[in-house]
């Protein structure tokens, strides 16, 4: 449904109090939403079927997280298919703008071509990605849509973003990348935001592997047509909401094929993701060729600073404000049952009064009210990660479960 849609007796008045209303919320959700996405980057399911059972050479999980580690494949080209259920509350169309950061065509002087905005797309519904490359300088990653396609190219020095639905272009250079030790696009925005084939996000998953932790390799598999080994990755703990996550692993090349998360309360996976096809043949150098075509609007991403401090002054609080809060975050517990809390400054989920007309009201509707020594609150859930909020404004963040956010709330107080 549309946001807050409002009747033609609305006064003028009362419009800007919608508004404001509106930007408000967006402060409250957006925590909630940005950890839902943060979660997408723990695991993700095979988007197809395995298939076949090849009889593979025994191995251990420990030579298999070391053949992951060494895999180092320059050139491949294939097709990615990922579905992601998070289980986000439904925010009436809110959760779009906050995804996207705002940045979409004809919002705050944004471009719909630039990736900040495109790929966190993926981090809900089904999509079928195009992915590339030559090295560590020539990659590239389609988005196709229904009659459209978003295209974004790292070649060189450049790094092109275009939206065939609205013919805008996104340009950047690699400049900023490189002061970053080379772990974002070339535009100076992470890769690793928005991990988008199943290494990425193997990568991320790995970096979870500790005492509180089980890995076996749990048989072998047939991916896109390569035989590949299986990686089982599963929490000793419980409490957590993460039940198990599943790597199928290339035989040849050691490259993560599939990827597989499945929640702790079990149901479908919360992500799915794989290859269904692939190929490590050397891509066309045309492939990665790219000019913005005749009478597209071509975004250069010259002052992005200053971009973002403008779009800070106008938000209810600025980027550098959000970064003192986040200075001050902690991690409460260990291994899968860790919880990052932080205090926002006392505001905790605003009353209706608080955030004009029943706005608190709705807001209080996405959540479970709870209480507790630490006072009261009101959790947000997802299929992965839930936050507590509490009405003195301290939020705690983890892929846990509620009750184990109200037990650390309740210890910290």
């Amino acid at each position: 449904m549309a946001p807050y849609a409002s009747d033609d007796s609305t006064t003028a008045g009362e419009g800007d109090d919608l508004r404001a209303g509106r930007r408000k919320a967006a402060r409250y959700v957006v925590p909630v939403a940005v950890m839902g996405v943060a979660a997408a980057t723990i695991g993700l399911v095979p988007a197809l079927a395995d298939s076949g059972d090849p009889d593979l050479p025994k191995i251990s999980a420990q030579q298999l997280i070391e053949k992951i580690a060494k895999s180092d494949v320059q050139q491949l080209s294939g097709t990615v298919k990922i579905s992601t259920d998070l289980g986000l509350p439904d925010l009436g169309g809110l959760e779009n703008g906050l995804l996207s950061g705002a940045t979409r065509s004809g919002g705050d002087g944004g471009s719909s071509a630039d990736p900040s905005a495109k790929l966190t797309e993926l981090a809900s519904g089904t999509h079928t990605v195009r992915v590339a490359a030559d090295g560590p300088d020539k990659q590239k990653l389609s988005l196709l849509e229904n009659a459209a396609e978003y295209s974004l190219i790292h070649n060189g020095n450049d790094v092109w973003g275009y939206d065939s639905k609205s013919n805008e272009v996104y340009h950047g250079t690699s400049s900023d990348a490189a002061d970053k030790g080379d772990k974002g696009d070339k535009s100076g925005k992470s890769r690793e935001d928005v991990p988008a084939t199943p290494k990425d996000l193997t990568e991320e998953a790995l970096k979870s592997v500790d005492d509180t932790t089980s890995v076996t390799v749990d048989g072998t598999v047939q991916v896109a047509g390569r035989d590949a080994y299986k990686l089982l990755v599963k929490p000793k703990q419980s409490g957590t909401t993460v039940g198990a996550i599943s790597v199928a692993v290339d035989a040849k090349t050691g490259l993560p094929l599939k990827f597989t998360l499945t929640p702790a309360r079990g149901g479908a996976a919360v992500v799915d993701a794989g290859f269904t096809q692939v190929s490590f043949d050397k891509p066309a150098a045309s492939t990665f060729d790219f000019t913005p075509p005749k009478g597209a609007k071509v975004t250069e991403d010259e002052n992005a600073g200053h971009e973002s401090a403008d779009r800070g002054q106008r938000g209810p609080k600025s980027e550098e404000d959000l970064g003192k809060e986040l200075d001050g975050m902690k991690t409460i517990g260990e291994g899968w049952n860790s919880i990052a809390t932080f205090d926002t400054g006392g505001e905790g989920v605003p009353s209706g009064t608080e955030a004009g007309g029943d706005l608190g009201g709705f807001l209080g509707s996405l959540g479970d009210q709870v209480s507790g020594k630490f006072g009261k609150g009101t959790v947000f859930s997802t299929r992965l990660v839930n936050a507590l909020i509490t009405d003195d404004g301290k939020v705690y963040v983890g892929a846990v479960t509620k009750d184990a956010l109200v037990k650390a709330a309740n210890t910290a107080k």
